[in-house]
């Protein structure tokens, strides 16, 4: 039995004349009447659309419906006729069936072979109630449309996975990216490349893949939400990794980001003084920003490291997924995952306050409630750690003002002038030789900037700490401009990755850099 053929009875039970099934959105049932209804509640991703074609197109056909995308042909079920047209338009699937009415009877049969005419019946799924006939009345709730069956799960991982994530490590790269239909891509030193020796994935083979590293709560959510973000390890590779399943408009996907086992060394981050004595904060919110994939999570799990050294106090973290694992040293530390432990950031940091935490580490301040629960945990007393995803420190401040409604945008001025400790604004470049680097802008709120807050005056905060470097102020201007003169990054690198474009070519030209960066720009 077709797993079609449920949603087909049901055009019969409720005397329709049109089916239409479209990848990302609902089944849509037209009635003779002219009204059109939704039989699902859920959309159907463009694979389950795929299977549904898959499972009734003859077998004559199918080799025109996989190379051209177009099939149609006449469909019995229970003596009513459908006329089926299958679709393909940029790799998306699509199903009209119209409702043609009675079956043309058959040939008579001899009076031995003859049999009682079939009643179109609604098959329920496993372990619900056995399938009635078309006779009593369709529920006011239809059940779902049922899954793929399951393959079966493979314990020990998939050999495709094995070779894709071991060529990861292979070439020292931090991401791998596979579509379907296209070859899987790594990213190393910051560029995209492709990996030699294996084509494109299809959608059967990268769904297996996928299946294989999921856990059946995480796979159960893909199939629900069609994205599910979770942690990997991966043993064999000595490492962990952050991986997100997605559905584009061509079919299923993935990208894993390693996440070494070893937490960082601050040492080999370059983190100066200043931003490592922030493990030793008592109380504030202390903010690591800067675009995805700039190495936030990774200066982050440093400075929680230093403080579950040198501290012996109670360290909670809320991340979605877990990263980096930290083992207890001189702290307790519970690390707790969004969508596993708890239900959303918000939800989790305001159960936070009961749990008698001394440092809190929220791995993503996403929406204003979650901001403004943080801030409040700060001013109550305890360590707030933070990323947000801003371009420049100064940025920052805006950036969580601005989420406020303009009645409440002093109020917030004034908490973070009394509570926020330092904002750590970072950028990865490519390193000269090979290899990525990070450039730190660094702003502590010191009592003269803690009044410019307040007063709305962040224009000029960038002249204060340009006259504060004892407290530790560092502009990216003046970071980026120190690692073109120590050789280590392009000074072309450095000008694509600074906020501040023209305030970076007049610091060039102050410290004698003899490159026209503007007609750089215009080549790119």
């Amino acid at each position: 039995m077709a797993q079609l053929d449920r949603l087909l009875a049901q055009v019969i039970a409720k005397a329709g004349s049109r089916l239409e099934l479209k990848a990302d959105r609902k089944p849509r049932l037209e009635l003779k009447s002219g009204e059109a209804i939704e039989l699902l509640p859920n959309p159907l991703p463009a694979v389950m659309v795929d299977v549904l074609a898959g499972d009734v197109v003859p077998a004559e056909l199918k080799a025109a419906w996989q190379k051209d995308g177009q099939a149609e042909f006449d469909y019995d079920l229970g003596g009513q006729c459908f006329r089926i047209r299958l679709s393909r338009y940029m790799e998306t699937p699509q199903i009209q069936a119209e409702h043609q009415g009675p079956s043309r009877p058959p040939a008579p049969l001899p009076p031995k072979a003859a049999v009682p005419a079939p009643r179109p019946v609604i098959h329920a799924p496993i372990a619900q109630a056995p399938a009635e006939p078309q006779a009593r009345p369709a529920p006011a709730t239809q059940p779902e449309l049922p899954r793929p069956p399951a393959r079966p799960r493979k314990v020990q991982g998939h050999p495709l996975a094995d070779r894709l994530l071991a060529a990861l490590l292979e070439k020292q790269g931090s991401d791998l990216h596979c579509t379907t239909h296209e070859p899987p891509m790594v990213r190393v030193h910051g560029d995209m490349k492709e990996l030699e020796g294996i084509g494109p994935l299809d959608a059967p083979t990268l769904l297996e893949m996928m299946e294989s590293l999921a856990t059946s709560a995480i796979w159960q959510r893909f199939e629900e939400h069609h994205d599910a973000d979770f942690a990997y390890a991966y043993e064999a590779g000595g490492c962990r990794l952050r991986v997100n399943f997605f559905h584009d408009r061509v079919g299923p996907g993935m990208v894993c980001r390693v996440i070494p086992n070893q937490l960082p060394d601050p040492d080999r981050l370059g983190l100066p003084d200043p931003v490592r004595r922030l493990a030793t904060l008592s109380k504030g919110l202390v903010l690591v920003t800067g675009p995805t994939g700039s190495g936030k999570s990774t200066t982050l799990a440093a400075i929680i490291d230093i403080a579950n050294q040198k501290r012996k106090d109670h360290i909670l973290t809320i991340e979605d997924p877990i990263e980096f694992v930290h083992p207890r040293k001189g702290c307790l530390v519970n690390q707790r995952e969004v969508g596993t432990h708890t239900d959303s950031f918000k939800s989790g940091l305001r159960a936070a306050l009961r749990e008698d935490p001394d440092i809190v580490m929220v791995g993503e301040m996403r929406d204003l409630e979650t901001i403004a629960i943080a801030l409040e945990t700060a001013v109550t007393g305890h360590l707030v750690f933070g990323t947000l995803h801003t371009s420049s420190a100064i940025g920052t401040i805006d950036r969580i003002v601005d989420q406020f409604p303009a009645d409440r945008q002093q109020q917030i001025r004034v908490m973070l002038a009394d509570c926020l400790k330092c904002v750590v604004s970072q950028v990865l470049l490519k390193r000269v030789g090979g290899g990525r680097i990070a450039a730190l802008e660094t702003l502590f709120i010191s009592p003269a900037i803690a009044n410019l807050m307040r007063e709305g005056k962040n224009f000029q905060i960038p002249s204060a700490m340009q006259t504060g470097r004892s407290y530790g102020q560092r502009l990216m201007t003046d970071t980026l401009v120190e690692l073109i003169q120590g050789k280590k990054v392009e000074p072309m690198e450095a000008y694509l990755k600074c906020p501040d474009k023209e305030t970076f070519i007049a610091a060039c030209k102050r410290a004698g850099i003899p490159f026209d960066l503007r007609l750089g720009e215009a080549e790119t």
